[in-house]
């Protein structure tokens, strides 16, 4: 009723989700996991030593779209971070921790400094123990041990991209994890079970001045809805770095594109 498989000496797999909605589809539980470039400290440390490192779980239910769970076991990633920076925001206290274990604020100067290596990403929790920075440690670290003990791969500063001074690929790991919900009960039932709880957690009492509940993978849903047929919002500064990208791998026939 499961199955696994694992990965070594890849790349970046894009969407961690994508995977998870393949067994989804299938009416099978889908688990995925992946180590990633140093950019996240353990808890109590300064230093990038794990990836972002997302556990994503996809499940399917009897409403329009599943339960899909796909994030990354550090409290942001540097990619949020950026935009930030592109939009002059500050950021959270909390998000990336520095040398001296403070936290960074300006979004601009935190992509530069953990592009250095000066600062970290904070795992899921936060800083230190009293917001249970510990939890998030813990799960990355078990994605790190699933994404390279079981396939001999590659694993915390081995994924920085050099070696010997010179750029080699990142040799990333992954596993994948499928559960055939046959196997256990009816799909069917069990589709509406899960529909059940998801809607009791949306129909629960909300907090004041919320204007709902959601539960996961339900705003995806709501986007792509949008976005199939209004297509993807790019800011002013966002638009002109992809013109100048078409610009210098000599791609003008897409410039077009990014009006």
């Amino acid at each position: 009723g499961m199955g696994m498989v694992v990965v070594r000496n890849s790349t970046h797999y894009g969407i961690a989700g994508y995977y998870s909605l393949m067994a989804v589809k299938q009416n099978m539980i889908g688990i995925t996991g992946t180590n990633a470039r140093p950019s996240t400290a353990p808890t109590f440390g300064v230093e990038n030593m794990l990836g972002t490192n997302p556990l994503t779980f996809g499940i399917p239910s009897d409403e329009e779209f599943p339960f899909l769970l796909d994030c990354a076991t550090s409290v942001t990633q540097r990619g949020k971070i950026e935009l930030y920076a592109r939009e002059g925001k500050k950021m959270p206290e909390g998000w990336v921790i520095d040398e001296t274990g403070g936290t960074k604020t300006d979004a601009k100067a935190a992509v530069s400094d953990l592009i250095a290596g000066r600062a970290a990403l904070t795992p899921l929790g936060g800083i230190g123990e009293d917001t249970a920075g510990y939890k998030g440690y813990g799960y990355s670290t078990v994605v790190e041990i699933l994404s390279s003990a079981l396939q001999q791969g590659s694993y915390l500063k081995m994924l920085l991209g050099f070696r010997d001074g010179k750029k080699v690929p990142y040799s990333l790991g992954h596993f994948f994890i499928a559960i055939d919900i046959a196997a256990f009960a009816d799909p069917e039932d069990f589709k509406k079970t899960t529909g059940n709880i998801l809607r009791e957690l949306r129909n629960s009492k909300k907090m004041p001045g919320a204007e709902r509940i959601y539960t996961a993978g339900e705003k995806e849903y709501y986007h792509w809805l949008e976005r199939k047929d209004k297509g993807v919002p790019f800011s002013p500064d966002l638009l002109r770095e992809f013109r100048e990208l078409c610009t210098s791998y000599n791609m003008q026939e897409y410039l077009s594109c990014f009006q």
